[in-house]
């Protein structure tokens, strides 16, 4: 039943019942119930995954699913409302925790099919007491606000309509009676609160509320001197406030439990209440986690449905946390906690990225066929890349025949909004906002040294070694892989983040300036060849072409076979935004002259160096433009092209009989890879060490000369 979302039915489908299903006990968009997995103790549901593979796409869609079916809560823990009290608000009286505890019992409160509002008397009595110690020197009008919007959480919407009106109006004379003289401040608005509660209701369960306070720590029995405490304990901050905070959590909890404790027919409620909250990792997300693990961990049970957004693999905040692969929950998630771990109550989910049938269903239909396929391989399957840039397809169908076109379109949002370039909205997104600009010119490095020397040369002098290596723990940690050889290991966000830093600069200075900074870097002190590679890169992604060529060459009939692939790869791994003339310069022309020479159509033009072999020379050149054009994550591949790449090498294996196997099983798997979306790879052979085996397999096709 899921809408919108592909590639995560285990969480959502309804036969046999996914995740989410099987824990709220109800059908998504359906008033029906289903079996619970958990009917006892349910474990605190928590999506893993780096940026933009649709956390919260998930969450928004089970919002959806289950809203008016039964009582559900979205909270976004970065959303700016929970980053610092209102103007007037003293902080002392305000944390993210209650902000957030206030805004889902909001949500909650809304009635559902077969049942009416949910009522919060414990957690509106919690919130008077915390917000009470805020109003020292508060005027009555900015108390009667504050007031009145909690009080609504104890509203039913009934016979008792307005009732938090007057109850906030009697409060806050009270409030105002106690600040000038009358009695202390604080118990004079908790009192006024729990009279307000004893007066308005009759019914056995807003009084047992009315009192639940009395077993705070140190209340002897009393709720309103339980309520003082919170209060204060509340205002002291650190450990005292976190334990107040648990507190208020514990009381929405009970609150709920009790809400679904009713036997009267109109007061029937299907399935779990649901808790949806994103970026769990930020603002209130810590403290509300934490809270709900250690009180289910000592006993403290509730029936409510959490499912969570976390941004990485949580392996800090829930390091005993239960962890699976998303097809690993579809029919049971085989979870049992760990009765001495509070964090196993918490199940990890981690979101894989889509496949390429899923990327072909979210694209649709388009004109050029192989767009699905080539935006799968740009994206690495990311969900947010692959449906901004179907977006940017379907508003620019002329530019669909380019990724790179696609990436720097103007793409107006769904919703009212200026037009962006698609690259730029993805970066807002895809990496941290605080640390865009530093990112941008370490995409550039392969290590930490060489984002060392890129951030001396273009980076400001406050920004060091210390944070460089900090920077990419703060990648790892957000989930994005740490690949040996990549500053920035996901490829999408790294390409994303060279075109930003080609085009930075009206005439490319900065990029000029960061690949000559790294042939500085990977020549400087090093008499051994052993960084050639890193340096034939970014002369490459300069448009220097002849010094990758002379050294392919060279290195072929010496170099072992497989590490000579390699070499190739890694080099035409080189970035290429612009057309680049024949002596190397950058221009901003759309002309893209790497098929004319991997076709050959430039071969009479070429001047081949004295003493080398000509056709060798010829053929590596040709070799290189094919494979630097066919992996290049901004360009469909071209068929022609590939066809080419599998004759070149075909004709290379006749002249290394001790590669021959692998240099043909390359012919066949890198042309192949390229024409189907994939990256290539090292080609696969029964024995790499025994290089000397031709094998008969490809006696039979390998064809002439060139």
């Amino acid at each position: 039943m899921h809408r919108r979302l592909h590639g995560r039915g285990a969480l959502f489908d309804v036969e046999p019942a996914g995740l989410v299903p099987r824990v709220v006990g109800l059908r998504p968009y359906q008033h029906r119930a289903l079996t619970l997995e958990h009917p006892g103790e349910l474990p605190f549901v928590v999506l893993t995954g780096a940026r933009g593979l649709g956390k919260s796409a998930v969450l928004g869609e089970l919002r959806d699913a289950y809203q008016g079916h039964t009582p559900v809560a979205l909270v976004d823990c970065a959303d700016a409302q929970f980053a610092g009290p209102p103007p007037e608000r003293p902080a002392e009286s305000w944390s993210p925790v209650a902000q957030a505890l206030l805004v889902v019992a909001e949500q909650l409160a809304e009635p559902v099919t077969g049942a009416g509002r949910i009522t919060f008397p414990r957690l509106m009595s919690g919130l008077v007491a915390v917000a009470a110690g805020g109003w020292g020197d508060a005027d009555s009008e900015r108390i009667r606000r504050e007031v009145e919007r909690i009080l609504l959480l104890n509203e039913s919407g009934s016979w008792i309509s307005g009732f938090a009106g007057r109850w906030a109006g009697k409060v806050a004379a009270k409030v105002v009676a106690a600040a000038t003289g009358t009695g202390p401040l604080v118990s004079g608005a908790i009192e006024a609160t729990l009279e307000s509660v004893a007066e308005g209701f009759a019914n056995r369960r807003h009084q047992k509320a009315s009192v639940w306070y009395r077993t705070y720590p140190n209340a002897g029995g009393h709720a309103q001197r339980g309520l003082i405490l919170l209060s204060g304990h509340f205002r002291a901050g650190g450990t005292s406030r976190e334990h107040a905070e648990r507190y208020l959590v514990r009381a929405l909890l009970a609150d709920l439990t009790e809400a679904y404790a009713g036997v009267l027919p109109r007061m029937q409620r299907l399935g779990r209440p649901l808790v949806l909250v994103d970026n769990v990792q930020t603002g209130p997300g810590p403290g509300l986690l934490d809270a709900v693990l250690r009180d289910r961990a000592e006993g403290i049970a509730d029936q409510v449905a959490f499912v969570a957004g976390l941004r990485g693999d949580g392996r800090e905040l829930l390091r005993g946390g239960i962890r699976r692969e998303l097809a690993g929950v579809a029919r049971r998630s085989e979870w049992t906690p760990d009765p001495a771990v509070p964090s196993s109550r918490a199940l990890l989910v981690a979101l894989p990225p889509l496949t390429p049938d899923d990327t072909l269903h979210l694209v649709g239909a388009p004109a050029t066929p192989q767009l699905p396929h080539a935006l799968h391989r740009l994206t690495g399957g990311n969900p947010l890349g692959i449906a901004l840039l179907a977006e940017s397809a379907a508003q620019h169908p002329e530019r669909a025949g380019s990724l790179g076109d696609l990436l720097t379109a103007d793409v107006r949002p769904v919703e009212d909004g200026p037009a962006a370039p698609a690259y730029l909205r993805l970066l807002d997104r895809l990496v941290p906002a605080d640390r865009l600009d530093e990112l941008t010119v370490l995409a550039a490095a392969h290590d930490h040294d060489s984002a060392c020397a890129l951030a001396a040369a273009l980076l400001p002098d406050d920004f060091g070694p210390a944070d460089v290596r900090a920077l990419q723990n703060r990648l790892t940690q957000e989930g994005l892989p740490a690949v040996p050889g990549q500053f920035v290991g996901d490829p999408f966000v790294r390409t994303l983040l060279l075109l930003r830093l080609h085009l930075r600069d009206a005439d490319h200075s900065g990029w000029r300036t960061a690949h000559e900074t790294l042939i500085e870097h990977y020549t400087r002190d090093r008499p051994d060849d052993g960084q050639a590679r890193f340096r034939l890169h970014h002369q490459l992604a300069l448009g220097r072409t002849g010094p990758a060529v002379a050294h392919l060459r060279d290195s072929f009939p010496v170099l072992d076979t497989r590490g000579w692939l390699r070499t190739l790869r890694f080099i035409a791994s080189a970035p290429y935004f612009h057309a680049h003339d024949a002596e190397g310069r950058d221009f901003t022309g759309q002309g893209d002259r790497r098929a004319a020479v991997a076709l050959g159509r430039t071969d009479a033009q070429q001047r081949v160096p004295d003493g080398v072999d000509g056709v060798l020379h010829l053929r590596v050149r040709r070799l290189l433009h094919a494979v630097w054009l066919l992996t290049d994550p901004l360009v469909l591949p071209d068929p022609k092209v590939g066809d080419r790449l599998r004759f070149e090498l075909e004709q290379l294996s006749n002249l290394r009989p001790a590669g021959n196997a692998l240099l043909w099983r390359a012919s066949r798997d890198w042309p192949a890879a390229a024409l189907a979306g994939r990256p290539p790879t090292d080609p696969e052979h029964d024995d790499e060490s025994a290089e000397g085996d031709e094998g008969d397999e490809g006696d039979d096709e390998r064809s002439g000369v060139a």
